[in-house]
């Protein structure tokens, strides 16, 4: 073979290895669009701000002005916004996912009447959730105790004899409570984290304020549920208080405060919250705000019918504090 056909079958060779080596980089490319993959995240262009972005993930209950839930949406429907400024949603999907979840309950000398009914309604909310849960009972008077064996558990007898440790005396340090709590739910194994804290009264041995405790709950990506278990013939200013601060600390988080009129009540709501919590969208976003400065952003989710019927309401967090350059957040 002269060297004029050797250059040609060369060239040939050359094309027919770039045909191939495209193909395969259009099928991978394709494949990965197929399975929904998602982009990598944005990462900060300086030499010295270079850490990836965490994603905001958020978890949103949508229902409609009747309050009925609104399930099945499609990712179109949502919009949300972070100070203002609109993201671009990486996830939008509904999913009953399972939850690690701390039962915070009261245990002061005010509300050892009323134990017996609370702990039956814990244990409905445990056996109305997903049974892939795991969960954990907190204690609290004057100071607060992790009261089940095996720490996180989904063993009902576990989570039964915890709650059964009823030593009603004291004050109550809700505050302490929720803060230990959302620090022991760092442990937990499950991505979505739940607090369900029941309490009959204000807050009177806590070392930490409500607008600390608030801050630590906007810290964290941790969902709380309150049940005020109030008397009926308990009113004033104290009472007040004490409502406010249950609804200040659920709101913090995306989740909502109860109050009902009688301790039985109790069990019927255990059960609409584990409902909630089981017909939550999860949202997630890579902020379009790279800066690692730990600022409080505002975030705001909108939803639309997709059947023309306007905007519905859309309860999720309010916010959360970006984090710091360095730091480490569970």
């Amino acid at each position: 073979m002269n060297a004029k056909a050797k250059l040609v079958r060369f060239a040939a060779l050359s094309a027919a290895l770039i045909i191939v080596a495209s193909a395969c980089v259009w099928t991978g490319g394709a494949r990965a669009q197929q399975i929904g993959q998602a982009p990598p995240p944005p990462t900060k262009k300086k030499a010295d701000l270079s850490t990836t972005v965490d994603m905001v993930v958020l978890h949103a209950v949508v229902i409609d002005k009747h309050g009925t839930f609104i399930n099945n949406l499609p990712a179109g429907s949502f919009r949300a916004f972070e100070d203002k400024i609109e993201q671009q949603l990486r996830v939008a999907k509904q999913e009953d996912m399972p939850v690690s979840v701390g039962l915070v309950i009261d245990n002061s000398g005010s509300m050892h009447d009323k134990r017996a009914k609370v702990n039956a309604a814990a244990l409905t909310f445990v056996q109305s959730s997903n049974p892939n849960d795991e969960a954990f009972v907190v204690n609290f008077n004057d100071d607060f105790y992790i009261d089940t064996q095996g720490d996180f558990t989904s063993d009902m007898k576990d989570m039964k004899d915890a709650l059964e440790k009823i030593d009603a005396r004291g004050s109550t340090a809700l505050y302490d409570a929720i803060i230990g709590s959302l620090d022991h739910l760092k442990k937990a194994h499950k991505d979505k984290r739940v607090l369900l804290v029941v309490t009959d009264g204000q807050d009177t041995a806590s070392r930490t304020t409500l607008a600390g405790t608030i801050e630590e709950v906007q810290h964290s990506d941790v969902l709380i549920y309150a049940v005020g278990v109030f008397a009926k013939d308990e009113k004033g200013s104290t009472v007040r208080r004490a409502r406010k601060a249950l609804e200040d600390l659920a709101g913090a988080s995306g989740g909502l405060a109860y109050f009902p009129e009688e301790v039985s009540d109790t069990t019927e709501i255990c059960m609409q919250i584990a409902h909630d919590i089981r017909n939550q969208y999860t949202l997630a976003y890579y902020p379009s705000n790279f800066k690692l400065d730990g600022t409080f952003r505002t975030v705001q989710v909108e939803a639309n019918s997709p059947n023309g019927g306007g905007k519905l309401v859309v309860r999720t967090r309010p916010g959360y504090y970006a984090k710091l350059t360095g730091t480490k957040h569970n």
